[in-house]
């Protein structure tokens, strides 16, 4: 609460009691420093488990569980953070893994940005019995779009940027401890959100949805950078976006109108794979939590920023919790909004968001 106290002067233009923005500056750039030593860390970690997860320790694994599915329709996507760096020799370890556990498996690369929904269907009509998706929460996401409404369940091989789903769930990070346990995880139906806006189809998203800041650094993020430095690159973009007045949008949530400059619409309780926004919500639930953040000055967000970090958002007057099967998204005047699913951008607003009780079956570990 205290550094929710001091950061009230944020609305004025003052932080911690400095009218420029050098301390704000100072404050932002310890937090980046701080994301980049913990992702160079994470990539010697991976290293590390790359060069000590021998055969001894991935038959060990193997030997857990058995995979109670024969056919499996491997759908991978080669560009995610997980394979970069030459490591993409995890995906076919991974499939190694399956294979000793009995199982015929099929790959499918993806293509291009989109493509991971139409290869899940080409994997039901070639008779996959489980299809499984190894790369970011994006390409998880359009599996789990192209599954939708059949029985066929979806498992994950986290090898993404971010690996949100990954984290909600408990599971490793790395594909071939995630295949090694895959047989001792339970097949349970869960809601999807449903994104209808004006001029494109229905889109499918099974984490989250974000309208305005966030899903604006998605939009404007450069795709090499975010290659090259992974999470910190949204940083970067965020933090870019801070120096001009946020657009403003609505929503309309149980006939209730709001006013904000970011909405959360989530299933999950993980954001971006660091922090937890959303904190009362899970994919065993029919129903969204929704975030508003109120203010469309740029510096009343290192205000939520120290909430969020601090686990004190929910007592920021300028924040809003609500629960909702449907939202109704719009821009407040003529300029783009935009809007992102599950860490890709799709569109602008408006737009509006459902949720579809039922509609997948994931495979998730006992814990969650």
């Amino acid at each position: 609460m205290v550094c929710l106290e001091l950061l009230q002067f944020a609305d004025q233009g003052v932080i911690f009691g400095v009218a420029d923005l050098g301390l704000v500056e100072y404050v932002i750039l310890v937090f980046v420093m701080a994301e980049a030593l913990a992702q160079r860390l994470d990539a010697r970690g991976n290293v590390g488990i790359d060069r000590h997860l021998g055969t001894e320790r991935r038959e060990r694994i193997t030997r857990i569980s058995t995979f109670p599915y024969r056919r499996i329709g491997l759908i991978f996507n080669l560009f995610a953070g997980g394979f970069k760096n030459g490591r993409n020799q995890r995906l076919h370890e991974a499939a190694e893994s399956l294979r000793r556990q009995g199982c015929q498996v099929t790959l499918y690369e993806t293509t291009a940005p989109g493509s991971g929904g139409d290869l899940a269907r080409e994997a039901l009509r070639q008779g996959a019995d489980c299809v499984l998706a190894a790369g970011g929460d994006g390409t998880i996401s359009e599996v789990a779009g192209g599954l939708a409404g059949c029985d066929t369940p979806l498992g994950i091989l986290p090898a993404g940027t971010a690996n949100v789903l990954a984290r909600e769930l408990g599971i490793p990070c790395h594909p071939v401890e995630a295949a090694g346990l895959l047989g001792g995880w339970a097949a349970r139906r869960v809601a999807l959100g449903r994104i209808d806006n004006a001029g494109a189809l229905p889109r499918y998203f099974l984490m989250m949805a974000g309208a305005g800041f966030d899903a604006d650094v998605v939009y404007n993020l450069d795709a090499q950078l975010k290659h090259r430095l992974g999470r910190l690159s949204y940083w970067i973009g965020g933090i870019s976006k801070l120096s001009r007045k946020l657009d403003r949008l609505h929503a309309r949530i149980d006939g209730q109108e709001y006013a904000c400059s970011f909405a959360l619409v989530s299933r999950v309780r993980n954001y971006g794979g660091d922090f937890n926004i959303a904190r009362e919500v899970t994919l065993s639930q029919d129903d969204f939590e929704v975030v508003l953040l109120e203010s469309d000055n740029a510096l009343a967000y290192f205000r939520y920023l120290a909430g969020i970090m601090t686990q004190q958002l929910q007592h920021d007057p300028g924040v809003r919790f609500l629960r909702a099967r449907e939202v109704e998204l719009w821009p407040s005047s003529a300029e783009t909004v935009r809007l992102q699913a599950d860490g890709e951008y799709i569109g602008a607003l408006p737009a509006t968001l459902r949720v579809v009780p039922a509609a997948l079956t994931l495979l998730t570990p006992p814990g969650y």
